[in-house]
């Protein structure tokens, strides 16, 4: 699914335009963001793309939706 992660001053969020949700990071699994997971205040678990740690924020990305401990894209 497409999700576009952005900062606001310290804070991080991710938004899921399909979904029209917005929603805090509260949990990343890596320091640079990049090539693990993140969690959102709402419990979900998405996988980031591996990307350079100096991406520049705003930016969109293909993120997997984890359910199960799986990696799953999100179909609806």
């Amino acid at each position: 699914m497409k999700v576009t992660i952005r900062r606001s001053g310290s804070a991080l969020s991710a938004y899921v335009p399909k979904k029209d949700l917005e929603e805090p990071i509260v949990k990343v699994e890596n320091e640079g963001l990049w090539g693990g997971f993140v969690v959102l205040r709402n419990g979900w678990r998405l996988l980031l793309p591996d990307l350079p740690e100096d991406t520049r924020l705003p930016v969109t990305v293909e993120a997997k939706k984890i359910v199960n401990d799986a990696a799953q894209e999100e179909t609806s």
